[in-house]
């Protein structure tokens, strides 16, 4: 077990007045510091009370004076969140209470933890492997049903199980060839040969399934990339200021005023959407307005939607069909008539099997319809493995490496390569899928993962 000297502290509660608000420590002092911090009212120590156990009573201050009424809880390593020895405060979620409660914990020897800290703590002592302290990364910032459903998943190890299965087929393939090589005179008859080949071929196919899986996981991690773009003052920021709710670009009537693209998630259909307002496409003379169109452009190329724009008070133009015709090339897209309260949608020459949707900013009138109209372009699937899709680029790189291995076991296998050869693609395999769990990452790699956290988790 990963062993740590010193005990951290945080709020692990949002900085905000709110009902409840928790302070957490953990490590080898945790439970000696929350008894210095914390009175109970009744005649029993904190200690004494069963892990576990809420327990009523006052925290006190640096000074040892009472700062609120709440709750403590504690619980022993290594039966814990982290694996170490923990203490847990709920009190009012009062920001004063709690920075004097973090003061008071500091005063007794804590010290503030890092971001991640408490997870990362999990991971190395076990307690949680690398994908699932990963999924506690994601659950926090889910930003829809479906994506707090799949990192729940993928928190109770379903992703982990499945690796770990195409792991262990690995591992045996590994044993028997270790055993040829131990004794070279026993030949590997015709029926081994193909159940290894078999056994390769099955995990190439496994980790393909995986591979599949990711731009899927990508959306529900990260949401559905969709684009907004068309020509200048042809609604994009009002479109995305009313999905929103809230001012997040600049609205103006001059031409021009989006320089470069502006994201915010929102939830359409039950999906979650990171929409991307872009400069308007058209020639200029400008340079920073040039730059913001190539931005425009290159947000169209890596979007899993796109919506064309175009204003419903003018013509439909020529620049705007070849905007649908390129648009329609990348990604799947909807073609969206604004300021529908100004006019009517003029024709649309070239929009054939485009789904269009008339809509106004001011009035709201199609909104629901462009939600509904993008959302179906997603359907949610009815098998989809919950917990077992890959959800970010270090996942799908690891697993893009084993099978590229395993692949090359098997093609050395049927060419008849000699079983030190094959080992070495087969332990190659191993190494990238062991980073998947943690069970080989770099140690640069784990800081990435858990600077990403917020501090208290």
């Amino acid at each position: 077990m990963y062993q740590q000297t010193d005990t951290i502290a945080a709020i692990s509660t949002a900085r905000a007045p709110s009902a409840i608000g928790i302070l957490r420590l953990s490590g080898p002092q945790a439970i000696q510091i929350a008894r210095a911090c914390f009175r109970p009212l009744g005649k029993k120590a904190l200690t004494d009370h069963a892990p576990r156990e809420l327990v009523y009573g006052d925290l006190l201050d640096s000074g040892g004076q009472p700062i609120d009424r709440g709750l403590c809880t504690f619980s022993l390593g290594p039966s814990s969140y982290t694996g170490e020895d923990t203490a847990e405060f709920q009190c009012h979620g009062s920001p004063m209470v709690l920075a004097l409660g973090l003061e008071s914990l500091f005063a007794q020897g804590a010290r503030q933890a890092g971001p991640g800290e408490f997870t990362r703590r999990a991971f190395l002592n076990g307690r949680l492997d690398l994908a699932q302290a990963e999924a506690v990364g994601d659950l926090l910032e889910a930003r829809s049903r479906e994506s707090a459903r799949h990192a729940t998943g993928q928190l109770t190890g379903a992703l982990s199980r499945k690796i770990g299965d195409i792991y262990g087929a690995l591992v045996d393939v590994m044993a028997h060839f270790h055993a040829v090589l131990d004794y070279p005179d026993e030949d590997i008859d015709p029926f081994q040969m193909e159940e290894l080949e078999q056994i390769l071929h099955t995990q190439e196919e496994q980790m393909t399934a995986l591979l599949s899986s990711c731009r899927r996981g990508f959306q529900l991690t990260q949401g559905i990339g969709c684009a907004i773009v068309g020509r200048p003052n042809a609604g994009k920021s009002s479109l995305l200021n009313a999905l929103a709710g809230y001012d997040r670009a600049i609205v103006t009537d001059i031409p021009g005023t989006t320089r470069d693209t502006l994201d915010v998630s929102v939830q359409l259909g039950g999906l979650p959407f990171r929409l991307i307002d872009t400069a308007g496409l058209r020639q200029s003379a400008d340079p920073i307005e040039q730059m913001g169109v190539e931005r425009s452009r290159t947000a169209m190329q890596e979007a899993d939607l796109i919506w064309v724009l175009c204003d419903a008070s003018v013509p439909f133009t020529q620049e705007d069909a070849d905007l649908l015709a390129r648009a329609g090339s990348l990604a799947p897209v909807i073609l969206v008539h604004t300021k529908s309260d100004l006019a009517p949608a003029p024709d649309a020459a070239g929009a054939q099997n485009v789904p269009t949707v008339s809509i106004s900013t001011v009035t709201g009138a199609g909104l629901d319809e462009l939600e509904q109209a993008s959302a179906a372009l997603f359907p949610q699937k009815e098998d989809l493995p919950y917990g077992q899709l890959l959800t970010n680029q270090r996942q799908e790189e690891a697993v893009t490496r084993a099978r590229a291995s395993v692949r090359r076991a098997a093609e050395a296998l049927e060419a008849g390569v000699t079983p030190d050869a094959l080992l070495t693609d087969v332990e190659e395999a191993l190494s990238a899928l062991g980073e998947l769990t943690g069970q080989s990452v770099r140690e640069d790699v784990t800081d990435r993962i858990f600077s990403k956290f917020c501090v208290g988790k």
